[in-house]
């Protein structure tokens, strides 16, 4: 069944929309796919420019609520533990419990930002594909029926990506193997030997709070970096532009902890002068019982919790072939694609942050509005 879209038909001067019902494909002028903090930064400024949803633009998400990917975190990341989530444009989060899950508190404030502003979100929507349509448009099929477009702010980030590295052995393991994606809470653990995987700040506050309850290894493929001390907007804008710098390129954007390090805040140092953060370096394979080295060193170990970062989740933009041979999306500025105009990624490389993603969003809608003002031309 084709999902109805409500409103009216605009004229042909208008970047709105009409529905072919012979078709069932529902044509407008932007679709934001995506309605974490990068996609709905994209919708508020499409409304501020004075663009209607439902009939200039339709913002469709995967997730059964608002939230993004906040709202699948483990409950014990509390609002006060978390990475700070940056304001969305216009509303402020304002006296945050600090002691409440981060998946909670983000989730009602995405909720009353979509409500506030009217951003009429639809949920589930899972987008499939996007292809070339007649008339230099784009087609967005997904679940509940398909949008032709003139332009795309793609916003998918991360989370359903989660990146599990192969090592020998390792389907062998008799213990359970498991990606952060997948952790709940420490309880399940309790008086086991989990080794965590990963250099991260996720793996590193995951390696805490399990150790409250059970024995543990780390391992990183490099020696993790503290750094003691703010991170201020110096060291903030020189990490973006080596992530901006790899993304221009046609490379794959890196981690944002492999360009700033970790932060050395007073839970770390407490836990390195504890000898819980002891690094040890990647093993060289995995056995039925834990893990080795060629030199010899074995691991016995209950569960692995593999905190080893996510990847874009672009998929759905395979049929358009955008990937460079470096294996990335070359970007012409903040968030255009260099191969195809039409296209900006959102909270993808340089603004994969959330107050980067709150410019980015700005920076997409200034240029896909002036994509909408030029004549239609097929892109080849």
């Amino acid at each position: 069944m084709f999902f109805q879209l409500a409103g009216k038909t605009r004229g042909p001067s208008s970047v709105g929309r009409s529905v072919n019902y012979l078709s069932g494909t529902a044509e407008t002028g932007i679709v934001v796919i995506g309605a974490g903090q990068a996609g709905l930064s994209g919708a508020y400024f499409l409304r501020r420019a004075g663009l209607a949803p439902d009939e200039d633009f339709v913002v469709l998400d995967h997730s059964p609520g608002p939230g993004g990917a906040w709202q699948y975190r483990w409950p014990s990341l509390t609002y006060g533990r978390a990475h700070r989530v940056h304001d969305l444009p216009g509303l402020p989060l304002a006296d945050a419990d600090p002691d409440r899950p981060s998946a909670e508190v983000v989730a009602e404030y995405f909720e009353r930002y979509e409500r506030v502003f009217g951003l009429r979100v639809h949920r589930p929507v899972d987008v499939s594909a996007v292809r070339e349509a007649p008339g230099g448009r784009l087609l967005v099929e997904t679940d509940r029926g398909a949008w032709s477009t003139r332009a795309l702010i793609n916003a998918t980030g991360t989370w359903d990506r989660p990146f599990v590295p192969h090592y020998p052995g390792q389907e062998s393991f008799r213990g359970r193997q498991l990606h952060t994606a997948e952790y709940r809470g420490r309880e399940e653990f309790a008086g086991q030997h989990v080794i965590v995987v990963g250099g991260g700040t996720s793996a590193v506050q995951l390696l805490m709070e399990i150790a409250e309850v059970a024995d543990t290894t780390w391992v990183t493929r490099r020696p993790p970096l503290f750094h003691a001390g703010p991170f201020g907007e110096e060291q903030g804008r020189a990490a973006v532009a080596l992530v901006e710098e790899r993304v221009r390129s046609g490379l794959p954007p890196q981690s944002v902890v492999s360009v700033t390090g970790l932060a050395a805040t007073e839970a770390v140092q407490d836990a390195r002068a504890r000898g819980l953060l002891v690094r040890l370096p990647m093993f060289d394979r995995v056995t039925p019982d834990g893990v080795a080295w060629d030199d010899g060193r074995v691991v016995r170990a209950d569960a692995i919790l593999w905190a080893t970062g996510f990847r874009a989740a672009l998929d759905h933009l395979a049929p358009l072939r955008l990937r460079e041979p470096g294996g990335g999306i070359r970007l012409d500025g903040l968030t255009r694609v260099a191969k195809d105009p039409r296209i900006h990624l959102v909270g993808y490389g340089p603004s994969a942050s959330t107050i980067g993603a709150n410019r980015a969003g700005r920076s997409a809608v200034r240029e896909v509005r002036e994509l909408l003002r030029a004549p239609v031309v097929a892109v080849g």
